[in-house]
């Protein structure tokens, strides 16, 4: 009741404490917060703050600043930014925000709104950093706002004025329960009048008037009584994201009412009280929103469910709330050909302890007939693809009345997407990234497929970036995931391949005689002679020198080639933005860091060649007394070393004449090293694994990271951080998976109805802003051919 709501929110607001209304009447929810005075939001949206990397500074007032320009410039007019490593301009590194001006997206530039003309004459370097501001927000109590409500938070453009017209129908309905004791009976005509008329009069004593519909308060009159568990997953995924704000202060808060409807996901054809009534099931709520006949359609729809993680759990679990084809026709298909790990039960909430190992179709499966013992689910372990066509064959798809994707890669979604064009079924898309989600309705015919519309390519950096000359942590953790798996996982494989055939495998090198097959016999001999490793303390000694080739000699060698002051073709400065010019690193026992890289990467090495790790491994003062005894080589420059330095250039090795005469002299030696291993010899390559804290594949990519973040200047990052990245974790919350799949439930019963296209709403949100943008879907392209007859 609303008397009680208001009461509760003026305790809480004296007392700053988070107040949160949320309300679910059928196919209508709103949502109230009040954070009370002076909420402090520290993060408003989330995001990386942006950084740039500085080509030029032009002092004066205002002071021009021109950024490098591969790579996108996020800034906009009015932000704070601070600098540093700014040569030149020393006042600038003060770390003191500043204001911008006139940013130029397109020429990289932006003015800073600060005289610099006394500060001296730019030289080089620097990067420019976004500074994220707090922001402070003063929220009314409940009482207060109802009178003078502020500006509403629009979901759906389309329908401007509807958030105006549901803030006077929610007031109407709770004044309606506190006159009669009860919600309006289930499209009851009478009730409906008696709604509306009480909106009308509390609308003519508000200060705020607006224009009702009274068509859209018949609605609410009507469904009011029922429930939807699209609606619920929907604000439950809403509503349990600004319960973190209250906590945090990350993201910004709901400010203050959010009202939404989803009208046309009603039938189109008037209903009374007998096609509502309840039948004494489980679906009784539903049945009084959307009717007998609709809900029987769902009973019998046939619908198969793409991938059963984040999305899927959430899904199978609508489903089974829904009561979607449990009818005599009716049937889900669910299909994920993976299993469970413990880093899915964060968000894959149909999963537990003991799932872990399983296949994730199964286990959600099984978990949703226990929510609803009628689901008719058929769980399978297949991946959705051309390889797997006898399983998921014409007849499957023929028998189809939707499909439902929950997907977490772009390939697979195009190919079912192709599947339900060959076929013409409708697909329903989905998917989130952190706080945010988008949801896509492809009806055959009558929208776009999934595949007209592709976002562009990632930008990938140049492999001389990533080789010699990387600028942020990105590069480093690029290069270091192409460690690991050169040394660790593929380098060991080929050596099997060439011990479990050596004439075959050296009779194709000999064939191919060429730079390519060169290296690969190189990688063969690096692995099974150069680094043959046979104890532990061998180990330890391979990690060193790893250490002191990636992080000393390589880096000495490149500043013997390009001192500080080298100068291009061109008389520039040959370490101008966006090379940072580096500084090599001596192992040091003492120095913690490089103990725990020597650490990870002699028991990975270990592994590799089954050599057993003595439990003294875990203890880092014994791993440094042994790194200790490792003697390193001393740096000695080479002349005549080709660096690449064009961003073009694919580092690939060049034939040349010698490579015959050097793949001789290597199968040579592999076979005189072959012949001294016991029979049966294999390696064990190392596969990376993200989620397994204790196998130290993390440790060791962090490490080989930060190490030459350290060669570069470049802000390292915890294991955490290395994690995200070179695991390409995509971010994902439970919140906006709720309320994604809400959404895209909306959308199937408007899908069960066969609505015409006006009806479909394709959506963004962002919960962090928050946000939402609802938009009817595009309409396919129409091509004409034209006929010629012969």
């Amino acid at each position: 009741m609303m008397k009680e709501s208001i009461l509760l929110n003026e305790i809480c607001h004296k007392l700053s404490i988070g107040f949160i209304k949320a309300d679910i009447y059928g196919i209508f929810a709103n949502v109230f917060c009040d954070f009370g005075q002076g909420f402090k939001v520290l993060d408003v949206d989330g995001e990386e703050a942006a950084t740039a990397i500085i080509a030029s500074i032009l002092p004066g007032n205002p002071t021009l600043v021109t950024c490098v320009d591969d790579e996108r410039m996020d800034f906009q007019d009015g932000q704070l930014v601070t600098f540093s490593e700014v040569d030149g301009l020393p006042g600038l590194n003060d770390k003191k925000p500043r204001r911008i001006q006139n940013v130029k997206v397109q020429a990289h530039s932006f003015e800073l709104c600060e005289d610099t003309s006394t500060y001296g004459q730019y030289q080089r370097g620097g990067i420019v950093t976004v500074h994220k501001e707090t922001k402070t927000l003063d929220f009314k109590p409940l009482a207060q706002a109802l009178d003078d409500p502020g500006e509403f938070l629009l979901s759906d453009f389309a329908k401007m004025e509807r958030p105006g017209i549901l803030h006077i129908g929610f007031q109407a309905l709770n004044l309606f329960q506190e006159e009669n004791g009860r919600l309006p009976q289930a499209y009851d005509i009478a009730d409906a009048t008696s709604l509306v008329q009480l909106a009308n009069k509390i609308n003519d004593q508000s200060s705020n008037k607006v224009d009702l519909d009274e068509d859209v308060l018949q609605k609410l009159s009507f469904t009011a009584a029922g429930e939807l568990s699209p609606m619920a997953a929907m604000f439950g995924g809403i509503v349990g994201q600004e319960v973190m704000k209250a906590a945090s202060g990350k993201f910004h808060p709901l400010y203050q009412f959010f009202y939404f409807d989803s009208i046309e996901s009603l039938p189109d054809e008037a209903l009374s009280p007998e096609d509502v009534a309840p039948r004494g099931d489980r679906y009784d709520a539903q049945r009084a929103v959307i009717g007998s006949k609709l809900q029987d359609k769902l009973q019998d729809m046939q619908v198969f469910l793409v991938g059963a993680g984040a999305l899927g759990c959430e899904f199978i679990k609508n489903f089974a709330m829904m009561g979607l084809g449990i009818g005599a026709q009716g049937q889900v298909t669910i299909t994920d050909d993976d299993v469970i790990e413990k880093s899915n039960l964060s968000r894959q909430f149909l999963f537990r302890d003991w799932d872990i190992g399983s296949a994730k179709s199964t286990a959600a499966a099984k978990a949703a007939q226990a929510i609803n013992p009628a689901l008719k689910v058929t769980a399978l372990q297949n991946r959705v693809s051309p390889a797997t066509e006898d399983v998921f064959h014409d007849k499957f798809w023929e028998s189809l009345d939707l499909v439902v994707n929950a997907l977490d890669n772009v390939n697979a979604r195009l190919y079912v997407d192709s599947r339900c064009v060959y076929f013409g079924k409708p697909l329903l898309e989905s998917g989130t990234l952190g706080p945010k989600c988008n949801t896509q309705v492809v009806i055959p015919n009558m929208t776009e497929n999934y595949g007209a519309s592709r976002d562009p390519p990632e930008k990938q950096a140049p492999m001389c970036t990533v080789h010699s000359f990387p600028h942020n942590i990105d590069h480093c953790l690029t290069f270091a995931r192409s460690e690991f798996e050169g040394h660790l996982e593929k380098a060991p494989a080929e050596a099997n391949a060439f011990l479990l055939q050596p004439a075959s495998y050296l009779q194709a090198v000999r064939q191919s005689s060429d730079a390519a097959a060169r290296e690969q016999l190189e990688k063969v001999f690096e692995v099974l002679v150069t680094d043959c490793c046979k104890t532990f303390q061998d180990c330890i000694q391979w990690a060193c020198m790893k250490f002191q080739f990636q992080f000393h000699e390589r880096i000495a060698q490149l500043i013997y080639t390009f001192p500080e002051d080298a100068s291009t073709s061109t008389g520039s400065l040959f370490w101008s933005a966006p090379k940072r010019f580096p500084q090599p690193l001596t192992f040091d026992p003492a120095d913690p860091s490089h103990v725990a890289f020597a650490q990870a990467g002699a028991i990975l090495k270990a592994q590799v060649h089954n050599i057993e790790v003595p439990s003294w491994a875990a203890d880092l003062s014994k791993v440094s007394e042994a790194a200790g005894s490792v003697k390193l080589p001393t740096f000695k420059p080479r002349q005549g070393v080709h660096i690449e330095t064009d961003p073009k250039g694919t580092a690939k090795p060049i034939a040349n004449g010698d490579d015959t005469a050097v793949i001789e002299d290597l199968i040579s030696q592999l076979e005189d090293a072959q012949r001294k291993l016991p029979g049966g010899f294999k390696l064990t390559p190392v596969v990376f694994e993200k989620d397994v804290d204790t196998n130290f594949h993390m440790d060791f990519i962090a490490g080989l990271a930060n190490m030459r973040a350290r060669n570069y200047k470049i802000p390292e990052v915890d294991k955490l951080k290395a994690k995200l990245i070179a695991g390409k974790i995509i971010p994902a919350i439970a919140t906006a998976t709720a309320m994604a799949t809400g959404l895209v439930c909306l959308e199937l019963l408007k899908v069960a109805q066969t609505k015409q296209v006006e009806a479909y709403r394709n959506t963004f949100a962002n919960l962090a802003l928050p946000l939402f943008a609802m938009a009817e879907p595009i309409p396919p392209k129409v091509v004409l051919h034209l006929l010629q007859s012969c």
